[in-house]
């Protein structure tokens, strides 16, 4: 399962509820404003870093270019451009989308 979320977790409880319930092994994409999440600051307080023991976490680049926060990338976290996104999307054939 491919999990996508794009809002900041300073902004809504997506994220939180998105790792609340994705499972071990399930791949995690941030995009738009969930980028900051994926921050060596963000990546704590969001509660990233504890889930990414047992998740994959993507970041789209474009995303955390336009945003200013590409130098800061969290370790564990792979960047991704839109050719990689859609990779992710054919490799997992089921995507939940967290609004």
């Amino acid at each position: 399962m491919l999990h996508i979320v794009n809002k900041s977790h300073r902004q809504t409880t997506s994220l939180a509820s998105c790792l609340r319930l994705a499972q071990d092994g399930h791949a995690l994409l941030l995009i738009e404003d969930g980028v900051y999440a994926a921050t060596t600051a963000g990546a704590a307080s969001a509660g990233l870093a504890e889930a990414m023991k047992r998740l994959k976490v993507y970041a789209l680049q474009p995303d955390l270019a336009a945003r200013g926060v590409a130098g800061s990338l969290a370790d564990g976290v792979t960047a991704v451009d839109y050719a990689g996104f859609v990779d992710l999307v054919a490799e997992h054939p089921n995507n939940q989308t967290w609004l």
